[in-house]
């Protein structure tokens, strides 16, 4: 492991309930794995100034499995000062990085890593995400993403072992106009191919067009036009992973290689 911790301090902008879009699909696409893992831990990797969403992550992991560990990781020691007086049963905190250095080789189940790639280059995700993977325990997930100041507005990606998985798209639906709203929180490693050529570009203008096709339904609210609009992209051949039960939440997923760069 290397002595120093591996990357850059973030900015470490917090507000509590920034991430709780991000923490409440976590909860519910991992519960099976949370429910059999021997060793229910994840990491807040890169938490920022504040601990509170890895306090958050914690509540909400415990709502599927009762004994889940939550570790706060953050390269910046003040920050780390900071958030032990917070530690509890199952919460603590360490000074480190993309290393990811858990105590006797523990291997997490979940890494999540909000708002942490923002500052890299584009050409530096690969290598992150193929780190931070290496990291998981046997069918962890790794899922790292960004969201606006007070979680409106999310956009996240999914992956294993194998690499990148799906894409989330995650909203307050009454903080949009259309949905390409959200091309300003996509992760690094997509943000700047939201050009036309791309496959990202192609969905959000596909996902305009069927929110338009939708409007009658916005007198029914927006939800309901939401979830019209994520039936049209599925029934015109967009591989979406989820189904009405998530769309109602304001979700959206799909799978990673309908939008990944190259056109």
């Amino acid at each position: 492991m290397p002595s120093r911790p591996v990357g850059t301090p973030t900015r470490g902008t917090t507000n509590p309930n920034r991430l709780r879009r991000m923490d409440r699909w976590i909860a519910a696409t991992l519960a099976g794995r949370l429910r059999g893992a021997d060793d229910p831990v994840a990491v807040d990797l890169g938490y920022g100034a504040a601990p509170w969403t890895a306090v958050e992550l914690l509540g909400r992991l415990r709502t599927v499995r009762p004994d889940a560990e939550v570790v706060g990781v953050e390269i910046d020691p003040a920050r780390v000062a900071a958030a032990v007086p917070y530690e509890r049963p199952g919460l603590s905190f360490r000074h480190g990085g993309f290393e990811v250095p858990l105590p006797g080789g523990r291997r997490p189940l979940l890494i999540r890593a909000a708002n942490v790639l923002r500052q890299y280059d584009e050409s530096q995700v690969a290598a992150v995400w193929a780190g931070l993977c290496g990291r998981l325990a046997p069918g962890g997930l790794l899922v790292e993403g960004t969201c606006d100041e007070i979680g409106r507005r999310h956009v996240w990606v999914t992956l294993g072992p194998a690499g990148p998985q799906t894409v989330t798209f995650a909203a307050r639906l009454g903080s949009l106009d259309r949905p390409s709203d959200l091309a300003e929180r996509l992760p690094k490693a997509l943000i700047h191919r939201n050009v036309p050529g791309e496959r990202v570009h192609a969905f959000l203008t596909a996902f305009d067009r069927a929110w338009a096709t939708a409007a009658p339904f916005a007198a029914l609210g927006a939800r309901q036009r939401w979830t019209r609009a994520a039936a049209a992209l599925s029934d015109a051949g967009w591989p979406l992973t989820d189904g009405p039960r998530r769309w109602r939440h304001g979700e959206v997923t799909v799978r990673w290689e309908a939008l990944a760069p190259g056109g």
